[in-house]
């Protein structure tokens, strides 16, 4: 069984991904974490009671984000919230710290018993929201051994979303899958233009002919387009679906999650 499959216990899991609330010292902080670290524990245990084998958080809610380098107070909140999140559900989680700090997601998988981060420019560089964004995976899988760290898998975007990738035009997706195999990358994430826009089902297959990575499908999936990508994935990463009227800002409504896990139980 492969390392992927250890840590998720299933060919094909459903990851929940849980938009923490804004966090200290960012603009829409609300200035009690203890209700974000709440709404987090929340969500966690609303998706295992629908059976979801696994989760994510994400500090969806800190814009504008800051490129690569965080300061410690998200650091620390953020560990304040995987941990608690990690004690009340047990299941295998992941986490990923926008933008791009992926030594401070690192860091907080480490210290909350995290299985996973989610890794943005790990293989080649590109241009987002936030500016340039160069890769990292050499100093990345660096620090996570000098950490101890070596049992947390990287799954790494690819051709991400929320970038432009005119200075990489050159090179196509499946040539960025052969570097983040090559670069050591533990998994392979594609995605729409932006959150919760549909991705390219044949990039998905791309991807997969490319490497002998796991390829998940991280944005735009939904109950009524699951099973175009079931062939062609090894597991899923599901947000804004999940959101009262499919938006990523909304809270979560339970027979939405439903909804997608009867679509996965009928595949």
């Amino acid at each position: 069984m492969s390392r992927f499959q250890n840590v998720f216990g299933t060919a094909k899991p459903v990851i929940g991904m849980i938009h923490v609330q804004a966090l200290p010292g960012t603009p829409a902080y609300g200035g009690n974490i203890e209700a974000v670290v709440e709404q987090a524990v929340e969500e966690a245990l609303l998706f295992r009671r629908c059976g979801l084998p696994a989760i994510m958080i994400e500090n969806m809610h800190d814009t504008p984000y800051l490129r690569r380098q965080v300061g410690p107070e998200i650091t620390a909140a953020m560990t304040a919230v995987a941990t608690a999140v990690k004690r009340a559900v047990a299941l295998p989680c992941g986490i990923q710290v926008l933008a791009g700090a992926n030594r401070e997601a690192l860091a907080v998988a480490l210290a909350a018993g995290l299985e996973f981060i989610r890794a943005e420019g790990f293989a080649f560089a590109h241009v987002a929201d936030e500016g340039l964004i160069q890769s990292d995976a050499g100093t990345l899988l660096r620090y996570r051994r000098a950490i101890g760290a070596g049992h947390i898998l990287v799954l790494a975007d690819i051709k991400k979303k929320h970038s432009a990738h005119a200075i990489t035009s050159d090179v196509n997706l499946a040539d960025t899958a052969k570097a983040a195999e090559f670069f050591r990358g533990d998994g392979l994430i594609i995605t729409g233009n932006a959150t919760g826009v549909a991705a390219s089902v044949q990039e998905a297959r791309d991807a997969k002919a490319a490497s002998n990575l796991p390829v998940l499908i991280g944005s735009g999936i939904g109950p009524e387009n699951i099973a175009e990508y079931w062939p062609h994935c090894d597991g899923v990463i599901v947000g804004s679906s999940f959101k009262e009227e499919g938006h990523w800002a909304q809270p979560v409504e339970a027979s939405r999650v439903e909804r997608l896990m009867e679509a996965v139980s009928r595949l």
